[in-house]
């Protein structure tokens, strides 16, 4: 039998104070999160982080959380059923959350004892990064290497161009934008901070660096750059804006989510949306397609507070894409391509 493990970023067990720190000290204390020191880390966490920020982020997850538990947990719980359900006989689907639960090792030890001696792995983070797409990877590995025996293991890395991705995405945004019909489509991302970018460049050493040293640097992919999160963002923006029609000057990208002093990706959504409605734009619509599951980034930084920013800038209609979650489309585009790493 075939394994299928879908691994997704993770969720505090409940919106309150305890819940979320215990959430954040995991997240945050990843060297891949949070790349410096250790020593630096550890203060800058303990010190700082986990003394103000539990309780901000606990409100936040409260006005997202449903009866039935976090949105992210639900949307991935939803997805791997109708995964398991269309690939049938023959495989076995579980999820894994990078931090929190279910957790990455309790999804492997099931796999394995269900009979599984070749497993497919799916980082559902459609654009690789060192601090999403690594850090499950390093975890996928120290929990296989933890077991008796250490299953085959096939991974998926990043799918930011996969035409069954793009489809669906395009096609959860035609039935949301049906009757909308904005003025400009926004395509926000999660940032990352500048100098994890500069460090994905692939060139020799002391070679000149094109990474963010000109306007136009992400504008294709390349062999320096085919590793590149804010160059795959790009690229995944161009093909949904060609799947849905929209002009050179309908949308736009930003990057949403940065956290500290340090420089991050640009440019930022909260200044776009600003702008945007600035510069006339009425009726905006919001796609988020570095998610594949609606979550905090999508549902409370976006749809609420993005929402609020921009018609307090004098925008009059908004409107949130939702995430890809578990519709059939992107049930399919998985299955397609867990089958074709499988074969």
């Amino acid at each position: 039998m075939k394994g299928v493990l879908l691994i997704n970023l993770g969720t505090p067990d409940a919106p309150d104070v305890p819940a979320v720190r215990r959430y954040l000290a995991e997240f945050l204390s990843d060297p891949r999160v949070l790349d410096m020191h250790p020593a630096a880390r550890w203060l800058l966490l303990h010190g700082v982080i986990l003394r103000t920020r539990p309780a901000r982020s606990a409100h936040a997850y409260g006005k997202i959380w449903t009866p039935q538990g976090s949105p992210l947990l639900l949307h991935s719980e939803a997805l791997a059923r109708a995964l398991q359900a269309r690939l049938g006989q023959g495989y076995k689907v579980a999820l894994g959350m990078r931090y929190g639960n279910p957790s990455l090792g309790l999804a492997l030890a099931g796999l394995q004892q269900a009979g599984c001696d070749e497993i497919v792995a799916i980082p559902l983070y459609p654009q690789y990064s060192s601090a999403a797409t690594a850090s499950a990877t390093d975890a996928l590995f120290a929990a296989a290497s933890a077991l008796p025996a250490v299953p085959s293991l096939r991974l998926i890395s990043e799918f930011h161009a996969d035409p069954g991705f793009i489809d669906a995405v395009a096609t959860v945004a035609r039935e949301q934008l049906d009757g909308f019909s904005p003025d400009h489509v926004l395509l926000s991302y999660h940032g990352v901070p500048e100098h994890q970018v500069r460090k994905s460049e692939i060139g020799p050493p002391g070679g000149a660096r094109r990474c963010l040293a000109s306007a136009d640097c992400c504008a294709a992919l390349g062999p320096h750059n085919r590793q590149c999160y804010r160059a795959q963002c790009f690229a995944t923006s161009r093909l949904l804006a060609g799947a849905l029609g929209l002009s050179e000057d309908g949308w736009s990208v930003a990057f949403q989510s940065r956290l500290g002093r340090v420089p991050w990706i640009r440019p930022y959504t909260d200044e776009v949306l600003q702008a945007l409605a600035a510069r006339g734009v009425k009726r905006l619509a919001v796609l988020t397609p570095s998610f594949t599951a609606d979550c905090l980034e999508t549902l409370e930084e976006i749809a609420m507070t993005g929402r609020d920013t921009f018609l307090a800038a004098g925008g009059q209609d908004f409107r949130m894409v939702p995430c890809v979650n578990a519709h059939p489309r992107w049930v399919q585009a998985v299955a397609a391509m867990v089958q074709g790493a499988a074969a």
